[in-house]
């Protein structure tokens, strides 16, 4: 197929998203389905709700046109300042969504403090809880070692493996696995 075919075939197979204040709404009731069997978005009355970063991913492939209440399309970097309004940590957070989907992992919206994301093993969705949840840090921006400790027992309370994302200043991604040491108390 020709460059211009595909990419012909690709804008027309776009999905069209609405851009509110919680995030991206998808209505189109074939789209929704497909998007929620590959793990996007949270339904909502029939609609699919995509958050931010997911809906930054889906631009970024070429995937979703985000328009406006004007009907107005919103561009990608234009959905990254609007998605940095509502999360300082939004660029952070899309790097590593995006890092962890390219390598095939099904990423969902994380819970409860500071879990930005529950990762499923590869052919996992749908059959199995999560296996990771991941904490998304910046080089610079440090967090305390009481805070880490909280992170870490709320995720072994949960019987779940903690990753910490550390994204440097140039942009790339290292993965830190962390877990509780506790060391048995020395004999008399």
């Amino acid at each position: 197929m020709s460059k211009d075919k595909e990419q012909q075939t690709r804008q027309e197979a776009k999905i069209d998203g609405l851009l509110t204040e919680k995030g991206i709404k998808v209505k189109a009731k074939q789209r929704v389905e497909e998007l929620k069997t590959k793990g996007y978005g949270i339904n909502e009355n029939g609609e699919l709700l995509l958050n931010f970063y997911e809906a930054l991913h889906l631009v970024d492939r070429g995937l979703l046109e985000v328009k406006d209440e004007k009907g107005e399309k919103i561009g990608f970097q234009e959905l990254l300042q609007i998605s940095e309004k509502a999360d300082e940590n939004a660029w952070a957070k899309y790097m590593v969504y995006r890092d962890l989907r390219s390598r095939g992992y099904v990423v969902r919206e994380g819970f409860g403090t500071n879990i930005d994301f529950r990762v499923y093993e590869r052919g996992e969705y749908g059959k199995d809880t999560a296996k990771y949840l991941v904490l998304t840090l910046q080089e610079g921006k440090p967090i305390t070692l009481e805070e880490l400790n909280q992170i870490v027992r709320q995720c072994q309370s949960l019987k779940k493996e903690l990753i910490v994302a550390v994204m440097s200043r140039r942009g790339e991604i290292v993965y830190y696995s962390v877990s509780q040491l506790t060391l048995p108390s020395p004999s008399v």
